[in-house]
């Protein structure tokens, strides 16, 4: 091999290094450019915008907290609009069973938040629902009928003879768990009515 082809193969080495070189720095400088900057969420985003949830799980839209029981599917506490009528707290608690007395229920009365909502049963005696309280007091209060199981509070109840605080409770709580009383003979199922109790009670109220 002569000189000139030589020094001609040493060249082509050099120039291809430098390409090696210069090709290898070019993506390195493209592939360490600055990092993006973070993703931040927005306050709709995290939950924190208009209409969202509060800490303690209060909405920033208000509402009100009405109590219904009774011969409703789902009684308890329900949360209900501003403005919202007794017709829409019973549609809230799933619906009036079969045998509820809606006739004895004002369903167009505007709800105040705190307002206990009783759907009565056919047969039993009821009353438009009064605000802040129950759905009308009992027939009793007059002197003229007995109170209704029905309808009746815990004060109501207590005024019984042989009632106390407790007891009272637990007939109401049972009242609502089970839609109402389908008869006095249903009371022998709450804690602490045994026979003589039951005895004393049993021409005292009715369904």
């Amino acid at each position: 091999m002569g000189e000139t082809a030589k020094w001609q193969m040493v060249a082509w080495a050099v120039a291809a290094a430098m390409l090696v070189f210069a090709g290898a720095r070019l993506l390195g400088e493209r592939g360490s450019g600055p990092d993006p900057p973070p993703v931040r969420l927005g306050r709709s985003a995290a939950g924190g915008g208009a209409g969202g949830a509060r800490p303690g799980g209060v909405k920033a839209d208000g509402g009100l907290y009405v109590h219904v029981a009774g011969a409703v599917r789902r009684p308890g506490l329900l949360r209900v609009p501003d403005g919202a009528r007794v017709a829409a707290a019973i549609a809230r608690a799933g619906g009036a069973v079969r045998g509820a007395d809606l006739t004895a229920v004002n369903l167009a009365q505007p709800l105040e938040d705190g307002q206990q909502v009783i759907v009565p049963r056919q047969g039993s005696a009821g009353a438009p629902t009064a605000p802040g309280g129950a759905a009308g007091a009992p027939a009793g209060a007059s002197g003229s009928a007995l109170p209704s199981l029905a309808t009746a509070t815990v004060d109501q109840l207590e005024q019984l003879d042989g009632i106390g605080p407790a007891l009272a409770a637990r007939i109401v709580e049972y009242r609502e768990s089970h839609g109402g009383f389908r008869s006095v003979e249903e009371l022998r199922e709450v804690e602490g009515i045994g026979e003589k109790r039951f005895a004393a009670l049993r021409d005292a109220v009715r369904p």
